[in-house]
C-alpha cells in the first residue's frame, strides 16, 4: 500500500434480529485524524466517481455498507495506484489521504451505498477539491498494487478493465 493508505476489516455481530457492526472507534489505529463530518453516497452500478484530491489536508475514510466498490488512489509522482475492493458483505474502513488522486467505481449489479468520514468540514464557498476526468489519459500507472507485471501497467487507467483476465 502507498504510504498512509490503511484498511481495517470490520467485525459483524449477528443474531436472529440481524447484525451489528462498529464502523468507527477512536482506539483503532486506522483513524489517525479527528473526524468532523460523515457523509452518505449512493452510486448506481457501473458509475465512476473519480478523480479528485484534496490540497488542504482532508483525509477520507470509506465504508461500503451495501453493494461493492473498487476504490483507487493514484500518486502522480510514483505513477502507482492502489486499488481496494470493498463490499457491504466484507465490511472494512479504508483510509485514503487526500493528497492522492482518488475515486471509486460501483461494481456489481446493485447500487453501492457508501458512508465516508472526513477530517475537514466541507466548505461550500471554497471546496477542497481538485478534479480531473475519470478517464484522464494521463493517469498511466507504472506499478499496480506493487506489481510491475500487471497487464494494465504503462497504459491509461481503465476503470472497466475486466477483472477476470
Amino acid at each position: 500500500m502507498m504510504e498512509g493508505i490503511l484498511v481495517k476489516p470490520l467485525k459483524r455481530f449477528a443474531d436472529e434480529r440481524g447484525f451489528f457492526t462498529e464502523i468507527m472507534r477512536e482506539d483503532w489505529n486506522v483513524f489517525q485524524d479527528e473526524v468532523v463530518q460523515a457523509n452518505l453516497s449512493i452510486t448506481y452500478p457501473g458509475i465512476v466517481r473519480a478523480w479528485h484530491r484534496h490540497e488542504r489536508g482532508q483525509v477520507d475514510y470509506f465504508v461500503c455498507i451495501k453493494g461493492a466498490i473498487k476504490i483507487c488512489a493514484y500518486d502522480d509522482e510514483t505513477q502507482e495506484p492502489n486499488e481496494i475492493v470493498s463490499t457491504g458483505e466484507n465490511l472494512q474502513v479504508v483510509r485514503v489521504p487526500g493528497h492522492y488522486w482518488h475515486g471509486f467505481r460501483a461494481v456489481g449489479s446493485e447500487p453501492a451505498m457508501l458512508v465516508y468520514f472526513v477530517n475537514r468540514l466541507y466548505d461550500h464557498e471554497s471546496p477542497d477539491e481538485i478534479r480531473r476526468p475519470w478517464n484522464d489519459p494521463t493517469v498511466v500507472p507504472r506499478v499496480i498494487n506493487g506489481r510491475k507485471d500487471d497487464p494494465r501497467c504503462n497504459k491509461p487507467w481503465d476503470w472497466f478493465y475486466p477483472p477476470h483476465k
